[in-house]
């Protein structure tokens, strides 16, 4: 099975590094105002009530003692984390240049310290709105275009393997990584809906597998993946309606999360999906609606879909047995072309995500993929 999947690896990944123990060992020490801080593992809502106790002060206070925490709490305020993750991303390049420089390193790991600074140094660009960051290990960083605050819509890509802090933007193949991924989209649902405020995640906030091998084979990270997608949608602000767009292994962390999943999610969408660990949709367990595309050109449709002893990911989302709405990716080009522009994948990705589902065009062997939905303006299934 694994011979047949032709993933290609990121190899070289740089030993986890222990600012963010350190950073969360403070916190858990710390205090604000003689008050204890709460532990960082919090739930989003009590966490989002203990800053709302603060004052405008004191969250800066807190953000600038323990940015690679404050960055990272899911249900602190969005302009709060974006600020502590700049910070955390300031010291984090720092690091990096001294390592640059370092003689005790190899050459090679010299040159992996230079990426990774020029990597911080984009994302401190500015406009760059960063919700996590973590630079352990291969790292992982999450992105906001749109304004998350005030969006009626909100859109969150889930990518797959080989998904880290280097490999987080291209500036070739672009559209094939979470940034232009989401780049993309933003301009697609700003298009569709121009009066419809939205706002898209680029989610790299988890451990993805790296190349062929058993982590792609198996759900062990799409389940530690799924937990901490959950936590991001019970922590986004606003009520506004989410939608999922999960490309690849990303698809299989979103089937293991949409068993408990909030209700503010009214639609999941996979491209390229190797399975949802689900032999039907209906074993999804969630109320939102399933959507499902692949290019005729695609290798993922010659991996096996199943699942024996934990290896697999079930059935194939685009085969008619299993139930999802399947969709057109006419244009889409391969495994990593949905959010091409100019590409009808990422037409119905844009629709979906502002919520016009009726401009949807399914693929031309599936039926109508739009029978017995609601109306376009109806609201979500709470």
């Amino acid at each position: 099975m694994l011979a047949t999947t032709g993933w290609t690896a990121v190899r070289g990944h740089r030993p986890a590094a222990d600012a963010k123990t350190a950073a969360l060992t403070a916190w858990l020490h710390g205090s604000i105002g003689g008050r204890p801080l709460p532990s960082a593992q919090e739930e989003p809502a009590a966490l989002a009530r203990f800053f709302a106790s603060l004052t405008g002060g004191q969250r800066d206070t807190l953000a600038r003692r323990y940015p690679l925490v404050v960055g990272n709490l899911a249900g602190a305020p969005v302009a709060l984390r974006y600020r502590a993750n700049h910070l955390a991303l300031e010291a984090a390049r720092s690091t990096e240049e001294r390592r640059t420089h370092d003689g005790s390193l190899t050459a090679a790991g010299r040159y992996e310290a230079s990426r990774r600074m020029h990597r911080f140094d984009s994302l401190l660009g500015d406009g760059r709105q960063i919700l996590s960051f973590d630079p352990q290990g291969s790292g992982r960083v999450a992105e906001v275009i749109g304004d998350l605050d005030t969006a009626d819509r909100v859109s969150v890509i889930v990518p797959g393997v080989d998904t880290n802090l280097l490999t987080f933007e291209k500036s070739q193949r672009a559209y094939s990584a979470p940034v232009g991924m989401a780049r993309s989209l933003y301009a697609a649902e700003r298009k569709a809906a121009p009066g419809t405020r939205t706002a898209v995640i680029a989610w790299a906030d988890y451990t993805s597998p790296v190349g062929v091998g058993m982590g792609a084979a198996t759900g062990r990270l799409a389940t530690e993946g799924a937990l901490r997608l959950r936590k991001l949608v019970r922590a986004l602000p606003g009520t506004a309606p989410v939608s999922l767009f999960c490309h690849s292994y990303g698809s299989v962390v979103c089937g293991v999360a949409a068993r408990e999943l909030s209700p503010r999610v009214t639609d999941v969408a996979v491209a390229g999906s190797p399975g949802m660990r689900a032999d039907h949709a209906s074993e999804l367990g969630t109320g939102a609606r399933i959507w499902a595309m692949r290019d005729p050109d695609d290798w993922i449709q010659g991996v096996p879909h199943l699942e024996v002893g934990g290896l697999g990911h079930g059935a194939d989302p685009v085969s008619k047995d299993f139930g999802a709405r399947v969709l057109s990716a006419d244009g889409a080009q391969g495994h990593a072309g949905y959010f091409a522009p100019g590409t009808t994948s990422l037409d119905n990705f844009a629709e979906i995500g502002v919520g016009t589902v009726a401009s949807l065009r399914c693929a031309r062997d599936a039926g109508d993929c739009l029978d017995g939905l609601p109306p376009a303006d109806a609201p979500p299934a709470a």
